[in-house]
């Protein structure tokens, strides 16, 4: 088989892959632009009959869009700084430093990735109940404020720094704090932009850890808003659809602006 028309079946198979995973995105998408509130009808209508943005105006106006989108910018923004100064402060000592226990206290870290993150939901609720952060941002995002994942991506990408960039730093007399910061995070940018990457996607579609922690619906982050809403839109499906779409419109568009630090990340981390 010529090489050329192997390529063409590979591209084809590709695309068709690529279109059968994005079904219910598109599906979600043409549902969005479909007027009225029948979209189940049988058979049931895939495609709109014309494009309108009804559903768009109609639900921007219905809800606070802009409050609930400014608690997940916040909320986003807490998780992910926490996340990446957590994560490289821990993972840092854990790949440049030589002491007793390190091999240790690596394999209890990642000994915890078993652990289901939904049975620590009560501890989480009973400890931030007690430091008195319930019904606030902190309390939402500090449960999840470093991940044991992050610790060992970031792990794997220091130790893929050569140690002649310390070494240097320390015959200049450089602090081992100033090598942290100027020698070596500039570095790890790709690993960063990972970290930052997931924890956005994280935080930006969370809904049932700020439902339990948040009293006040108007501190609800945009995906907790809207399933807390759900059932007002129970028999218009157009508008969930909608509210939906706007709710992972940023997210596509950060994923557009890092997938190459994303990438070169994974790749770092494999190779450390």
């Amino acid at each position: 088989m010529p090489r050329s028309l192997r390529y063409l079946i590979t591209y084809i198979l590709l695309i068709l892959l690529a279109l059968f995973m994005m079904g219910p995105f598109l599906w979600l998408l043409s549902v969005s632009l479909m007027p009225g509130r029948n979209v189940f009808a049988n058979p049931p209508a895939i495609l709109p009959t014309f494009i309108a943005f009804d559903n768009y105006v109609q639900v921007w106006n219905f809800m606070n869009f802009p409050r609930y989108i400014m608690n997940t910018v916040v909320i986003t923004l807490l998780g992910v700084a926490f996340n990446i100064l957590l994560s490289c402060l821990t993972a840092y000592p854990l790949a440049a430093f030589r002491f007793k226990g390190r091999n240790l206290i690596f394999t209890l870290l990642i000994s915890t990735m078993i652990i289901p993150s939904a049975t620590a939901m009560i501890v989480h609720y009973l400890t931030i109940q007690s430091f008195h952060l319930g019904n606030t941002f902190l309390g939402v995002v500090l449960p999840a404020a470093v991940s044991v994942f992050n610790i060992f991506l970031m792990r794997q990408t220091f130790l893929g720094i050569p140690a002649d960039i310390r070494d240097s730093g320390k015959m200049d007399g450089a602090s081992e704090l100033r090598i942290f910061i100027q020698l070596v995070m500039p570095l790890v940018k790709p690993g960063i932009a990972v970290i930052g990457l997931l924890e956005v996607m994280a935080f930006w579609n969370n809904f049932l850890w700020p439902i339990v922690v948040l009293d006040d619906p108007q501190k609800y982050p945009l995906a907790a808003a809207l399933t807390y809403l759900n059932g007002q839109f129970s028999y218009n499906f157009g508008w969930i659809a909608a509210g939906t779409m706007i709710s992972v419109l940023p997210i596509i568009t950060v994923f557009l602006f890092t997938q190459k630090y994303y990438m070169e990340g994974i790749a770092g981390a494999i190779k450390g």
